[in-house]
């Protein structure tokens, strides 16, 4: 039977499951009668949003003492300066730790106990100390010897000396160690992205979202400590956009305007766990970031290691000319016959039956999309569905400008009981890169959860 993901067929598999066993069918008694929705699945909050992000000061700042490490209390982040052009690797990760511990103490009651949230989600609640700290050694001797510096000296500075995986409400040298890799080792995202340009924008010029669903926590953790950090290292420049204390990259954009995101396909796909002989691709993508000055030279390069990574996975990959998906496929599942690693851009053909209808455009969810390759759509609601909301709301407008964006992000209700969104309660990072003025702005998630129509804040302006 032929496949089809488009967004009507889900529209009457819902009817059908509506009208299942145990329910009376439903009786026609004016065929003449206009059908009536009876609520919306869009918000009926409202905020003008404009093209511009809002600018926050400072609440306070705290250094450390040889100037190192950078922390400003901002109302809705960290902001956090690296200097690795006034010290070694080594030396800025110590003063990074160090300054969390010694200024900062709340931080250690937050992160360890969201650790061991992911420890028992990537385990299913059945794990040894040992077994963790196992898969954490494997990780870390595959780091890159300046991230191992770097990450081994952060570890010592926010421990002061502790050790061992044990949930005992302090973090040691382990622990930290194992924040930088929870998409490599414990649990991966759930994230979807979308870029415009040319004939889609009213400017021409670029336009990247990229939605981060993360797991916040079981309190709404992670919304308490989001971070920009800006790692200032000359022409290997970067700013991370990720939580207090992680140095591998979730979402970054460097100094060229090369901006790169993890999304999760592999544990959508049950795939099998190995990390004996493999690399943490998110600290890969960090160094790719401050190695390629273009998104196609970080695209192939990603591709190229990505039989060696822990998981499959997308990227969503841009500059001011270029907008790619990074479709890496891990080794065992090419060896397999069931999927191939492919930088994908609006080109490319994809899978038959998935149908994507508009010009200068690209969106990426939790599959792989290119013609032939692992199929993650074929059973799967929330990929087939949100694929499909995609494709309606930028079909349905000629142009974009970074307003329309931000409105078109943000038109549902977060909090639906049963219904597939986009802009969901997981929405822990709204990120969006205008190429027109270079201003990086992001919708954080708060510690109450997520709202349905956040503020932007720019974080960032790249050079054009």
């Amino acid at each position: 039977m032929k496949k089809t993901y488009r967004l009507t067929s889900i529209f009457i598999l819902g009817a059908l499951l509506l009208s299942g066993c145990g329910n009376k069918p439903a009786v026609i008694v004016n065929e003449n009668a206009v059908m009536k929705p009876v609520d919306s699945y869009l918000t009926k909050e409202v905020r003008e949003y404009k093209d511009e992000g809002t600018i926050e000061t400072p609440v306070s700042t705290l250094s450390s003492e040889d100037g190192l490490c950078v922390i400003k209390v901002m109302p809705s982040y960290y902001d956090v300066t690296l200097d690795y052009e006034k010290g070694d690797r080594a030396s800025v990760g110590k003063a990074y730790g160090t300054l969390i511990r010694e200024q900062m103490p709340d931080y250690i009651d937050i992160m360890e106990p969201y650790i061991y949230e992911n420890i028992r989600m990537a385990y299913n609640g059945n794990y040894t100390e040992a077994a963790v700290e196992a898969r954490e050694k494997i990780l870390f001797d595959s780091y890159r010897q300046e991230y191992k510096d770097e990450i081994a000296a952060f570890a010592e500075g926010i421990s002061c000396g502790v050790h061992g995986i044990s949930e005992d409400g302090k973090l040691s040298y382990e622990e930290a160690v194992l924040a930088q890799m929870i998409p490599d080792a414990l649990r991966p995202t759930c994230c979807s992205a979308l870029s415009l340009w040319g004939s889609k924008t009213t400017t021409g010029d670029r336009i990247t979202l990229r939605n981060l669903e993360w797991n916040l926590g079981s309190d709404n953790q992670m919304g308490k400590i989001h971070a920009v950090t800006h790692m200032k290292n000359g022409d290997r420049s970067l700013t991370a956009i990720s939580v207090l204390g992680l140095l591998d990259i979730i979402s970054g954009i460097n100094d060229d305007g090369v901006f790169a995101a993890i999304l999760d396909v592999g544990s959508v796909q049950d795939e099998a766990y190995v990390c004996e002989g493999r690399k943490c691709y998110t600290m890969e993508l960090r160094f790719a970031l401050e190695e390629y000055s273009t998104a196609r030279g970080l695209g192939e390069f990603m591709v190229s290691e990505s039989g060696n990574y822990t998981w499959c996975h997308n990227l969503i990959i841009s500059d001011a000319d270029d907008s790619f998906c990074a479709e890496d496929c891990v080794s065992q599942v090419v060896e397999s016959g069931k999927g191939k690693s492919v930088l994908r851009d609006c080109n490319t053909p994809i899978h038959k039956g998935l149908s994507w209808d508009s010009p200068d455009s690209l969106c990426v969810v939790n599959s792989f999309a290119s013609e032939g390759n692992q199929d993650g759509f074929s059973g799967s609601g929330s990929n087939i569905i949100r694929f499909a909301k995609y494709n309606q709301w930028v079909k349905d407008k000629d142009k974009f400008s970074v307003k329309d964006v931000k409105d078109l992000i943000t038109q549902e209700i977060v909090d639906q009981y049963a219904v597939q969104n986009v802009h969901s309660a997981g929405s822990a990072q709204l990120i969006l890169i205008d190429y027109r003025t270079g201003s990086v702005q992001v919708a954080f998630s708060g510690a109450d959860g997520v709202s349905d129509k956040p503020d932007f804040i720019e974080v960032d302006v790249i050079k054009r």
